[in-house]
């Protein structure tokens, strides 16, 4: 596995794959929420939503998809790398990617059970700012939003 990672935009051949790293993170990362959509829907949201419609973006190694980052407006919509990806140095690279593409700011929500995608992105310069009791979102599975603003990690501000 030590293989180049390239960073790209998806293309729609990128869109299944995308989808299946997708589908295996979240089996991997959260297998305590359940997941709102069985397989072929999140295949199709894939293919007729993220893919063509918002900014989505690939982490290839060789031609497999091994990582994928969504933006939309200054929202991080989706980042979810493959498991035998994690802890690696992609989800960095991502999230610099992604304060580049948005350099005025970020906002993103997790659920509050994920604690390892918490503390990354408190590692990051993100600060918690609301949690819900998941009433709004698909899986009901209580979140929290974070918010990324430039200068915060230079100016010494602590995430909180």
């Amino acid at each position: 596995m030590n293989r180049e990672i390239a960073l790209r935009r998806a293309t729609d051949a990128d869109a299944l794959s995308a989808a299946d790293v997708w589908l295996r993170s979240f089996t991997a990362a959260l297998p305590s929420v359940r997941c709102a959509h069985d397989e072929d829907d999140v295949r199709d949201w894939f293919t007729r939503v993220l893919v063509p419609k918002y900014e989505t973006w690939v982490a290839t190694a060789g031609t497999a998809v091994v990582g994928v980052l969504v933006l939309k407006g200054p929202e991080l919509k989706q980042l979810y790398l493959a498991p035998e990806w994690r802890g690696r140095g992609l989800g960095d690279r991502f999230i610099s990617l992604a304060k580049e593409q948005r350099p005025d700011g970020l906002s993103l929500w997790t659920f509050q059970v994920n604690g390892a995608a918490r503390r990354f992105y408190e590692r990051h310069g993100f600060t918690e700012v609301e949690r819900t009791d998941g009433s709004h979102n698909d899986e009901h599975e209580p979140d929290v939003r974070y918010v990324w603003q430039p200068g915060r990690e230079e100016a010494g501000s602590p995430a909180a």
